[in-house]
């Protein structure tokens, strides 16, 4: 008796778990854009920018090691050189936040946006505010 596996699919890929972050980035960056003054939901937004941008270039080596096994070396490189800017800007966020340097936070904002510019979030988005909270993960960490 002989069996034939199907391929195995996994609904939670790399490259699905970045665009859901990158559309919650950029709502982040937006909220924060609108906030007049350092306060709990401002900590929040910045504090999400800075994990979520962590998480991003996390995912990076695990969408690039397909490439790589199937030899496709410039196709790999040229991506990971497209999202190197992710892993900086998480760090400098995060150092940001957690001294409170809102003029860094803002910098850093600004160029998280432009690097994202072409993300669009629909207007009724499903995502919510995953923010909510992450100033104290932050400091957990």
């Amino acid at each position: 008796m002989e069996t034939s596996l199907s391929r195995i699919f996994n609904p939670d890929s790399a490259g699905k778990e970045r665009a859901r972050l990158t559309k919650a980035i950029v709502l982040a960056v937006r909220g924060l854009a609108q906030q007049t003054g350092p306060g709990t939901e401002s900590r929040d937004l910045a504090a999400f920018i800075a994990m979520a941008l962590a998480i991003v270039a996390e995912t990076i080596d695990v969408s690039v090691a397909a490439w790589e096994k199937r030899g496709y070396w410039v196709k790999a490189d040229r991506f990971r050189m497209d999202w190197a800017w992710a892993g900086h800007l998480a760090e400098k966020m995060r150092r940001a936040v957690q001294i409170d340097d809102w003029g860094a936070v803002a910098e850093v904002a600004a160029l998280t946006a432009q690097k994202l510019y072409k993300i669009t979030v629909p207007v009724g988005n499903h995502l919510g505010k995953p923010w909510v909270g992450a100033w104290e993960e932050l400091k957990k960490r």
